[in-house]
């Protein structure tokens, strides 16, 4: 088990990070870091021996966090924010019709299950969870169940 990134190595946040009841001083559940944030790698370590787990300084936001291998991408990697996360409500903008036969209604809530990042194309789409369903998304057809 070799880490991908080294001690110093700037880094993106691909997710985003909230307290799992190891950082003090924040509730449980507390949004620590946004994705997209670029840090500093300054330690190395792993968890349970089979996770390696990386300790970045995010200056900007002036806090250190512990992040997994699959967070992280490097800071000169190409990158497309995002506007919903994984485990966030949406609503459709549009119907979703399958041959001619709506399936799923305009204004319909889903849950957002994946988020589908293409640094090349410039664009995001989601995989959405609707009524026992599963659909690829584009990020304009979507916005924020209230």
């Amino acid at each position: 088990m070799q880490p991908a990134f080294e001690y110093g190595t700037e880094v993106r946040l691909t997710r985003n990070v909230r307290n799992d009841g190891t950082y003090p001083g924040t509730a449980v559940g507390e949004l620590l870091i946004k994705r997209g944030a670029v840090g500093c790698i300054y330690d190395v370590g792993s968890y349970l021996q089979d996770q390696i787990i990386y300790r970045v300084h995010f200056l900007d936001e002036a806090k250190t966090v512990g992040c997994r291998e699959e967070e992280l991408i490097l800071a000169s990697d190409p990158w497309v924010p995002n506007k919903y996360d994984f485990n966030q409500k949406v609503v459709t903008l549009v119907p979703i019709v399958i041959d001619g036969e709506t399936v799923v209604e305009e204004n319909r809530q889903g849950l957002v299950m994946k988020v589908l990042r293409d640094c090349e194309k410039g664009i995001v789409n989601y995989h959405v969870h609707f009524a026992n369903r599963m659909f690829q998304m584009p990020e304009a057809a979507l916005e924020a169940a209230e």
